[in-house]
This record gives structure tokens, C-alpha cells and sequence, in this order.
């Protein structure tokens, strides 16, 4: 069984970037979108100044405008995390698009592009699955369907994550990667730290026990 990949957003202070580095955060999202998580242009690159090559950075919107998109790009960001659908401007080669689905009853009919894929340790190529609400909310998605798109598409799923319920929601869904935010704050819109390492700590144990089961003969 390949990794489960985390991404860990709406970071906003050198504390919980500093925080979800040391937890071994494979993603990082920054909120750029009206939240009480947002940062500013400005404040996106001192923190991105932190963040090494090997941990993707994610600058995340709702329904940008492409001169938003375009500023935004000119930033180190590797993707720009968007619902589905946004018009985007052109990107460059080592940049992709990070499609938000909101979860609803004809999520199972959705005819869902082909998007070029990167490696194992990249969110390129996937889709993230939010609550019915969007991101930020707290609430989960459908676990019949999440597990349904995570049989389609490199899914990763969103939506009221936390410590306590990751490792039961990656087992039920079997995503490519999971994505928390509000799930790990100590107030709303400021993370905690002790939440950030036992998130990270909960994924990579989900992810031992379904590798050791993944390796299990068959009876």
C-alpha cells in the first residue's frame, strides 16, 4: 500500500508551520480566501521561506479571479487549490491544480477529468473531497461516497478531520491523502500544536496497520 500523503491547511503562523514540518506534513495548504484562517500575499512568503522543496505548498481559494490566481503564482507555491471548475490561467510546468469537490448526493455521477498524475509523494493529479459546505466547516463527507470516489480518483479526503476520527476514516475510505484544518486549532483559526503531531502520528499508524493487513496472506 502506497503512503497516505498529509496536507495540513489554513497554517498561518511560523509556530504551526514550524510545527506541521517537524510532524512530517508531506503538504501544506495557505489560506488566501476570505477565513478566519487567511494570510496575505505578504505573509504567505515569510512562511513559505520556511517550507523546504520537498513539502508541497498549496495556496487555497474558493472562487479566485485569475488576477488572484496570477499573484498568487507569483509566490513558490507548487498548486493552487480551487473548486472544481475555476478558470485558471496558464501554469507552468512544474506547478498543477489541486480541484476542490463538494461532497453531494450526484457526487457518484460526476464525469471527473483525467488530471496528469505525479509521483506517490505528490498531491498531483488528485482531487480533494470537502464537506457539503467547503472547506473550514468541520464537516465530514459521506463515507459511502468518499469511498466510492477514492475507487476513481487519487482522492484526498477533507472535511472534519481530527486526531481522534483520521485512522477510522482512512481505514472505511482508503484516500491517497487526507486534509485537516479546523480539525487541529486550539481557537478557531490558530492551530495547536499537540493536535498537528497527534493528527500526523494517527495517519502513519492507520497507515503501518493497513499495510501489514495489504501484506496478510489469504486464508
Amino acid at each position: 500500500m502506497s503512503p497516505v500523503l498529509v496536507k495540513l491547511c489554513g497554517l498561518n503562523t511560523r509556530e504551526g508551520v514550524e510545527a506541521a514540518l517537524a510532524a512530517g506534513a508531506d503538504a501544506l495548504g495557505f489560506v488566501l480566501a476570505p477565513s478566519p484562517r487567511r494570510v496575505t500575499l505578504a505573509e504567505a512568503e515569510r512562511l513559505l521561506a520556511r517550507v523546504p522543496a520537498t513539502v508541497e505548498a498549496v495556496a487555497v481559494f474558493a472562487r479566485p479571479t485569475l488576477d488572484e490566481l496570477r499573484r498568487a503564482l507569483e509566490l513558490p507555491f507548487a498548486a493552487l487549490q480551487v473548486e472544481a471548475g475555476t478558470e485558471l490561467p496558464a501554469l507552468p510546468p512544474d506547478r498543477f491544480c489541486l480541484p476542490v469537490l463538494r461532497d453531494r448526493p450526484e457526487l457518484d455521477e460526476l464525469v471527473l477529468p483525467v488530471l496528469p498524475a505525479g509521483s506517490h509523494r505528490s498531491l498531483c493529479g488528485a482531487f480533494v473531497l470537502d464537506g457539503p459546505h467547503g472547506g473550514g466547516q468541520g464537516v465530514p463527507a459521506d463515507p459511502g461516497r468518499a469511498t466510492r470516489l477514492a475507487r476513481r480518483v487519487r482522492l484526498v479526503l477533507a472535511g472534519g478531520l481530527t486526531p481522534e476520527n483520521v485512522a477510522e476514516r482512512i481505514r472505511a475510505v482508503r484516500p491517497f491523502a487526507v486534509d485537516a484544518s479546523s480539525g487541529l486549532e486550539r481557537t478557531r483559526g490558530i492551530k495547536d500544536t499537540d493536535r498537528i503531531e497527534a493528527f500526523v502520528r494517527a495517519v502513519r499508524a492507520a497507515e503501518a496497520e493497513l499495510h501489514v493487513s495489504h501484506d496478510l496472506p489469504t486464508p
